[in-house]
């Protein structure tokens, strides 16, 4: 929540904030996110327009999750960019237009969940060539880059084995 009561009302008046909150919970998609209580980095712009606040800026932090590939924890930093307009409370803007304030608090917290969200990997790597996971075994490929396995026959195939003699010489 951010105070806006030092900014007055007047379209033009503006201000920068920088402050350090705690991450919500479920700040991210399965595979990776932002830790609860990890702290969120925000530099911020808010600016009095005739509807409200402008607030714009940039949200970083700590990401923690697994690769997709080969399921090894990976950390990594993001940087998100943020901007919404935050109407005042008897503004007749309809409630999908524009987030509202309430009073003169703002709630970032819907904002930064849709811009973390977005800026997220879809599917996290420990590094651009990961090999993965062996189908077989399950080793990791990067950790034994020789790793095979002999041919062996698909059991699917086992009942056809009998069909023809072992000793066929010709």
């Amino acid at each position: 929540m951010i105070d806006t009561h030092e900014l007055s009302r007047r379209a033009g008046s503006q201000r920068e904030v920088s402050f350090t909150a705690p991450a919500p919970a479920d700040l991210g998609i399965d595979v990776i996110g932002v830790p609860e209580g990890d702290p969120i980095q925000f530099d911020l712009r808010l600016e009095a327009v005739v509807e409200g606040v402008l607030v714009s800026g940039s949200a970083s932090g700590r990401l923690v999750g697994e690769c997709a590939r080969c399921l090894v924890d990976v950390e990594d930093e993001f940087l998100a960019d943020v901007q919404e307009l935050y109407v005042y409370p008897e503004s007749d803007a309809e409630p999908d237009e524009a987030s509202r304030m309430e009073g003169d608090l703002i709630d970032l917290e819907p904002a930064l969940r849709d811009q973390v969200v977005l800026a997220l990997p879809f599917q996290p790597l420990c590094s651009d060539d990961c090999l993965g996971l062996c189908p077989e075994c399950g080793v990791r490929l990067d950790d034994e880059p020789g790793h095979k396995h002999e041919d062996g026959v698909d059991p699917r195939w086992t009942a056809l084995q009998g069909l023809l003699p072992q000793d066929e010489k010709q």
